[in-house]
């Protein structure tokens, strides 16, 4: 089962939430299992080139079944996954995009967040995740 339209604005609406509790707008994207795009907001004045950057988070997450801050650790110079952002048309290999789980811990898609800093982006998109 991949993350409905229902979800995913819920999951959205507790991003914009936090978002606007730290005083950042955000952009935030939703893919579902098969890394279609299901939902995206931007904030209010988010930046624009923040817009792709969500959206390939939550791709990048859902393309390689980890956040894309653990896959920012193994790409790293000598590492195994090393220069692996150049792949799939481009990845972001760095925090913000979070697996989404259903109860039974299945993955049912991705978010991806963007327009702060990397730790802002990442606590932005776990606390849409933590809606499931």
């Amino acid at each position: 089962m991949s993350i409905t339209l229902d979800q995913a604005e819920k999951l959205s609406e507790a991003a914009k939430s936090k978002a606007k509790q730290i005083g950042v707008p955000m952009n935030i994207a939703i893919v579902d299992e098969g890394a279609n795009l299901v939902s995206f907001h931007r904030m209010d004045n988010a930046w624009l080139g923040s817009v792709d950057i969500a959206i390939k988070k939550a791709k990048t997450a859902r393309f390689f079944d980890m956040n894309t801050g653990e896959i920012g650790k193994l790409s790293q110079p000598g590492g195994p996954l090393y220069n692996i952002e150049v792949s799939n048309g481009g990845l972001i290999s760095f925090p913000g995009g979070v697996l989404l789980k259903d109860g039974s811990g299945k993955i049912i898609g991705a978010i991806g967040v963007s327009g702060g800093s990397v730790e802002q982006d990442h606590d932005v998109a776990a606390a849409g995740a933590a809606v499931l």
